[in-house]
Parts: C-alpha cells; sequence; structure tokens
C-alpha cells in the first residue's frame, strides 16, 4: 500500500500589520506559487482575515434579523433579511478562499470572530421590523465602510484580486444597504436640496 506524503506544514510568518487585529499571534503561511510577495501576502492575509470576521459577524446579525422580527412587515423582511444572508454567505467563501489561496489559514472560528470583529453587537432585545431595519443598515453600512478600506489597503499591497474581490463585495453590500433602508425611507423624509 503507498503512503502519501504528509502535506507540507505551515510555517509562522511576521504578523501582519492590521490597526484592527487584537491578537498577536504570527501568520501561518503554506507555500504557494503565488507570484505576489511574501511580505505582501502576508499583510494581506492579516487583513482578510479582519473582513472574514466582519462578513461572519454580519452573516450572524442577518440571522439574528431573520429570526426575531415581528410586525406588520414580517414575511417581505424575515424573506430579505434571508436573501442577504445568503449573499453574504458567498461573500464569506470568497474572503476565507482568498485567505487560503494566499497560502494563510482562514479563521473563521465563532472565537475567532467574536475576538476580531469591528462591527458593532446586534442587539439581542429588538423586535419590531422597524428596529431590525436600523440595526441591520447600520451593521450593513459599518461592513461596506471596512470593505471600502480593505480595498485601499489592498491597492497598497498591489494585490488586485483581492481588491476585486472586496470591490464586488461592497457593490453587493451596498444593493443590499439601499434595499434594508429603503423600509425607512418614506415621503415624509425625502429632503429636497
Amino acid at each position: 500500500m503507498a503512503r502519501t506524503a504528509a502535506p507540507p506544514r505551515p510555517r509562522s510568518a511576521p504578523s501582519p500589520r492590521s490597526s484592527n487585529q487584537s491578537r498577536a499571534n504570527a501568520t501561518q503561511l503554506y507555500p504557494t506559487k503565488n507570484d505576489l510577495p511574501e511580505s505582501s501576502r502576508i499583510n494581506a492575509i492579516g487583513l482578510l482575515n479582519q473582513r472574514l470576521a466582519d462578513c461572519i459577524d454580519l452573516q450572524t446579525q442577518c440571522k439574528q434579523a431573520h429570526w426575531n422580527v415581528k410586525g406588520a412587515d414580517f414575511i417581505a423582511l424575515h424573506k430579505l433579511f434571508d436573501e442577504i444572508n445568503e449573499e453574504v454567505e458567498e461573500y464569506v467563501d470568497l474572503l476565507a478562499e482568498r485567505v487560503v489561496q494566499l497560502g494563510g489559514i482562514a479563521e473563521g472560528t465563532a472565537r475567532a470572530v467574536a475576538g476580531r470583529t469591528s462591527l458593532q453587537e446586534y442587539p439581542l432585545n429588538l423586535s419590531s421590523g422597524a428596529e431590525h431595519v436600523d440595526a441591520l443598515s447600520d451593521a450593513l453600512a459599518q461592513f461596506g465602510r471596512t470593505a471600502r478600506i480593505g480595498i485601499e489597503e489592498m491597492n497598497e499591497l498591489e494585490d488586485a484580486d483581492s481588491a476585486d474581490i472586496l470591490t464586488e463585495i461592497s457593490r453587493g453590500t451596498d444593493k443590499w444597504l439601499w434595499f434594508v433602508e429603503a423600509h425607512l425611507q418614506g415621503e415624509s423624509t425625502f429632503k429636497a436640496e
């Protein structure tokens, strides 16, 4: 019986630069033939893991709203929040897979996310549609902002592919923010210039 070779063990690399990173552990880097400089990959992995934590947090906030919304707009909001969750789940995969493509380890456990997310905590005592719309629009706006910051950071690292992923995520997040905010907007809130 032929034995297969064990996969290469990741090597430790210096911690990535990130103003939001609270963990001091070294980035694990697997060998790859990706031609981005190692230092750029290390930094990108740290930054992408930050966005991954935010994205997973956003996804759980969408489900919190989906499960707990009440009121006259229940069915419309229940469905909307689930649609947003499904797309955010795709963003989670895009970010995690990009980390791994760069030779890193995607850090998406609940504990890693809780320790790293930059999003505000979602209030657990909400029930009305308006309350969930307000809270989820805050989360979407925060996440959209961090995605745009991530685009700039990836451009500085000359990682066009990661910047492109974050651009796609930013564009989608803005679309969902529009859908959610439309429930707060009406003729009485229109501001003429």
